[in-house]
């Protein structure tokens, strides 16, 4: 058993099942030596900007193709409005759109659908950078 701190995780979109499918692909520990997950559910980008503001996310996983306003746009805000943000992973529906992902200024990409053998790595390298005080190398 690990001593890892606990993380919070913000999960963002306008779609309840992506939330889910999320949730589901990572899992509640995405490594042993990450620490238990607690997930937050944002449904707007506002609740997203209101709840990193009031501090204690760690990581936030941005739904790209979230409406009205996306992921993408979301990751870019907070990049500059944000001082200490927490890491940041977009979703991408496509490969291609990986480029959006860098100009987003995000941490990392998942593609969706979310892969469960994929996603739980992803998150517990971006949960390890934050905690190590590492900048995240833009995966």
């Amino acid at each position: 058993m690990s001593d890892a701190a606990p993380a919070t995780v913000l999960v963002y979109s306008h779609r309840p099942e992506i939330r889910a499918a999320v949730r589901t692909a990572v899992g509640r520990r995405p490594a042993p030596d990450v620490g238990p997950l607690t997930w937050l559910e944002c449904e707007t980008g506002d609740d997203v900007v209101a709840t990193v503001d009031n501090g204690g996310v760690d990581l936030c996983i941005l739904d790209g193709e979230a409406q009205p306003t996306g992921g993408l746009a979301l990751s870019r805000q907070l990049d500059e409005e944000i001082a200490d943000r927490p890491a940041v992973c977009v979703l991408i529906a496509r490969q291609p759109d990986r480029w959006l992902a860098h100009w987003s200024m995000a941490d990392g990409t998942l593609a969706f659908p979310v892969d469960p053998l994929t996603a739980p790595a992803v998150v517990a390298e971006l949960l390890r950078d934050r905690v190590a005080g590492r900048p995240a190398s833009r995966r």
